[in-house]
């Protein structure tokens, strides 16, 4: 791969995701050894044409020799398409980068409630604007993903667990988020949507530790008190994670008793109903 020189990243150290791909662009050879750097760490003076709050949002590629600065996408575009030359046409594409640049935004402005950041850097009042829109897009996609996996991962349990109607985990996981957010209001109103944002990454993360079981499901012809045993152990860990992210957010234990309670009150509401 070609070695992009003389340019310098600005990567945000409180992201946990930021910091990986980025470290990984030196390790590959495709950005020099000194080419990164944590924008909390570099002063104004340092790189004064990068628009402060803009690199926060969308990660900035410096030319330390010109001066010049790209964001976000184009960035990244810049960095793979010197490494790569043979996609340079496609990131030239207008429909394509009009997609990306509303995907790379999509994880961007949601990346803190992706991957939390285990620590706050008090150094720097900078921070990632919110956007609401990208958040609420985030809770519909990670909804919709998790309520669909369930929706077929339920048919593994039947004997065990009754399987309901089509829409059932769609309204269930639709109900949580309401749910929490009632709770969350009366003591942490302005935490509410950085911990849905938490609480659907573990819901999607959940449905992701499911794939595995739908997969085997195809090849071998196991029990259903195998996958209920699996599903109990996913849920085990969504909830110590629940605990963890609720804890880096000075949240407490009572939005974890409500998430579990919630749960626990929704399967027994499908027993009865059964």
């Amino acid at each position: 791969m070609n070695t992009l020189k003389n340019y310098l990243i600005l990567y945000d150290a409180e992201c946990p995701m930021c910091s990986l791909y980025t470290k990984a662009m030196v390790n590959t050879g495709t950005l020099e050894r000194k080419g990164r750097k944590a924008y909390q760490r570099v002063p104004v003076a340092a790189c004064p044409m990068v628009d402060r709050q803009r690199a926060v949002n969308e990660i900035a590629l410096v030319n330390q020799t010109t001066g010049e600065v790209t964001y976000g996408i184009q960035s990244l575009f810049k960095i793979i398409g010197n490494a790569i030359p043979v996609l340079k046409p496609l990131f030239a594409f207008g429909p394509f980068v009009w997609l990306m640049s509303k995907v790379y935004a999509f994880i961007s402005y949601n990346r803190r409630v992706i991957i939390p950041a285990s620590h706050a850097d008090t150094t720097t009042q900078l921070q990632p604007t919110f956007k609401l829109h990208y958040r609420i897009a985030y809770l519909l996609f990670t909804w919709i993903v998790t309520a669909f996996v369930l929706t077929r991962y339920v048919h593994l349990m039947y004997g065990l667990l009754p399987i309901g109607t089509a829409y059932r985990e769609y309204l269930v996981c639709g109900g949580q988020i309401i749910f929490q957010s009632v709770v969350i209001s009366f003591f942490a109103k302005d935490k509410l949507w950085t911990y849905l944002g938490n609480m659907m990454t573990i819901s999607f993360a959940g449905a992701l530790l499911f794939l595995p079981g739908l997969v085997l499901a195809h090849f071998a012809h196991l029990q259903p008190l195998f996958y209920v045993l699996y599903f109990l152990t996913v849920a085990g860990l969504m909830f110590v994670e629940h605990i963890r992210r609720t804890g880096l957010l000075n949240l407490g234990r009572a939005l974890t008793i409500s998430w579990a309670s919630y749960r626990l009150l929704v399967l027994l509401l499908i027993f009865l109903a059964n």
